[in-house]
């Protein structure tokens, strides 16, 4: 488990992280999520000891990071891939690793299959791809077959297999009881892996929740419907509390009442539905939603957002 209290982080006058608190548990994917810049990286740092904090504590099953007599086997981490000696072989990086943290050498062929890198193992790590260096890393985060495993962007540079290996691997490694962090930008991905979101904004916590949960706050759930008779259909269900807007001929999105009701009163008028179906909010939706205000770099708008009648100088 990984305990974080009230921790905060300056560098000078700039804030990166204030008075964070949560608590990653063992048995779930939990999911790190924030704009660029949030403060991610610093709390994973912070939470290896890397860098100190200015305030607050943080705890790996019970202790600090520096206080574990054997810290490979409490947390392994991924938090920057290419942190390996170019010259040397994924086996012999894995092999100084294990002899500096008295774990068998076995156990460095067992990580290079669990990633499988068999094939490559003898080569110079400098000329791995950037998948292949992702996988390295992930073999060095479980070569002490640790407890907790914290992941920074663990699937970058893999292709859609790699991708597909690593959310089972996730879920195995919890499924085992084991503690699992893992932050992405890959909203899609977290989604199909993560069962629980530490979300964070500027430095800030904005959400700890369940995913579906998250996705709840910033629901605005729609029912898109196709009908030849759109416009007779507009009129019947237009109402109070409903809205109904169309983007094309035919098709219609409707706000304020049930997939389920619209079928109903679209029989009952004898109109011909063609498509009817939920559209819910997405991890991604959600996630732009509610870390919105909490952006540090918004892109200019682009020429077809500049509102008519205005320069781009």
């Amino acid at each position: 488990m990984i305990d974080v209290t009230n921790l905060s982080k300056r560098y000078g006058d700039k804030v990166a992280v204030e008075e964070l608190t949560f608590q990653v548990r063992p048995g779930i994917v939990t999911g790190f999520l924030g704009p660029n810049g949030a403060g991610k990286s610093t709390t994973m740092r912070m939470i290896l000891g890397l860098d100190a904090p200015s305030a607050g504590t943080v705890t790996v099953n019970g202790r600090r990071y520096v206080e574990h007599l054997a810290p490979l086997r409490e947390i392994g981490a991924l938090l920057e891939a290419r942190a390996v000696h170019t010259g040397r072989s994924a086996r012999n990086h894995l092999l100084a690793m294990a002899a500096t943290s008295g774990i068998p050498r076995r156990r460095v062929d067992e990580v290079i299959d669990l990633v499988g890198l068999r094939e490559v193992a003898g080569k110079r790590a400098g000329g791995f791809s950037l998948g292949m260096g992702q996988r390295l890393g992930i073999a060095a985060a479980m070569l002490g077959d640790p407890k907790v495993v914290m992941l920074d962007e663990p699937v970058n540079g893999l292709d859609p297999e790699g991708i597909l290996w690593i959310r089972h691997l996730l879920k195995a490694l919890a499924a085992e009881g084991r503690t699992v962090f893992v932050s992405s930008h890959l909203m899609s991905e977290m989604a199909l892996t993560a069962d629980h979101l530490i979300v964070i904004g500027r430095g800030r916590l904005i959400a700890d929740v369940p995913v579906a949960a998250f996705v709840a706050q910033a629901a605005h759930d729609t029912v898109r419907v196709r009908s030849p008779q759109a416009a007779e259909l507009r009129d019947l269900l237009v109402g109070p509390e409903v809205t109904v807007s169309g983007g094309e001929p035919g098709l219609l999105e409707v706000s304020g009442l049930t997939l389920q009701q619209i079928g109903d009163r679209a029989a009952a008028a004898g109109l011909t539905l063609h498509e009817l179906s939920a559209q819910q909010t997405s991890l991604e939706e959600a996630f732009m939603t509610l870390t919105r205000d909490a952006v540090e770099y918004t892109a200019a708008p682009t020429a077809g957002d500049v509102p008519a009648g205005r320069n781009v100088r």
